[in-house]
């Protein structure tokens, strides 16, 4: 039995349908170049781990709730436990980064599923450049998470 891997199921899928703002730019990329490039950037800031303090709560009322989240994050090499009561974990975690001095907003989100993961492409700015970049992962939550932290350190490497 021959497996695919997720870089080739990826472009085997989803090849031509990357979000608009990002297709010009990929196009004239190999695979491999367009991983290196919007993937897992590495920079002064890593999300250790993730947790939703109270994911067992019952819901009392329809639509959103909030939730208190708590993540690890290392800024720099200095790690800390951050905390933050949001409508959901993408909020949650751009507040956690904007309590330690990075200022993220997302200006886009697009996720892709292909195969048993999901590719998360997110468009962010700090207020004076902005950047792209992709997470992946098996649960489409960390995807997200992996993608916001990915353009934190993009946006970092601009300055």
């Amino acid at each position: 039995m021959t497996t695919t891997s997720f870089a080739d199921q990826f472009q085997d899928r989803f090849h031509g349908r990357l979000p608009r703002g990002l297709r010009d730019q990929a196009a004239r990329l190999s695979w491999d170049g367009f991983v290196a490039t919007y993937g897992r950037a590495t920079g002064p800031l890593a999300l250790g781990r993730w947790c939703c303090l109270d994911a067992e709560r019952p819901a009392t009322r329809l639509g959103p709730q909030g939730r208190t989240y708590q993540a690890t994050i290392a800024v720099r090499g200095v790690k800390g436990t951050c905390t933050a009561a949001a409508q959901g974990p993408l909020a949650a975690l751009t507040t956690m980064l904007y309590e330690r001095g990075i200022t993220l907003e997302i200006l886009g989100f697009h996720q892709l599923r292909c195969g048993t993961e999901t590719a998360t492409f997110i468009h962010g700015s700090n207020g004076q450049d902005t950047a792209w970049a992709m997470g992946f992962a098996t649960d489409p939550g960390r995807s997200a998470l992996e993608a916001v932290i990915t353009c934190a350190n993009r946006l970092l490497a601009v300055r």
